[in-house]
């Protein structure tokens, strides 16, 4: 296991961010992405009757939303104990198959880093 303290500041930052929304919301996962441009996007699980979303599917959409096109890296805060294979599909979907998927735990603990290849 890593500690988030040996993340990069840039890193650090997303998964501080995704750990934020995870908690402010009460939801089951919260996810940042941070774009070629160094802008963030931060997002929560979706869980509407016709809408469903993780959070990282989230955040990706959110960065596409805003003009982003690319990635340099994502984060997601769960109690999972890996990035689902849709979540790395989406990061990959605009990053590319190197992009690195942060995985950290509910306290901001590092559990993995996968390339979203």
């Amino acid at each position: 296991m890593t500690e988030s303290t040996d993340l990069g500041p840039e890193d650090r930052k997303i998964v501080t961010l995704a750990r934020s929304v995870r908690a402010r919301n009460g939801v089951p996962e919260g996810a940042a992405v941070r774009d070629e441009t160094g802008r963030t996007y931060a997002a929560g699980t979706v869980a509407l009757e016709s809408l469903k979303l993780s959070a990282l599917q989230t955040a990706v959409a959110m960065a596409v939303a805003g003009g982003a096109t690319s990635l340099e890296a994502a984060a997601v805060v769960s109690e999972a104990s890996a990035a689902s294979d849709a979540d790395r599909a989406a990061v990959r979907d605009l990053g590319g198959p190197g992009t690195p998927v942060l995985l950290a735990g509910p306290d901001g603990t590092l559990r993995s880093t996968v390339a979203a290849g």
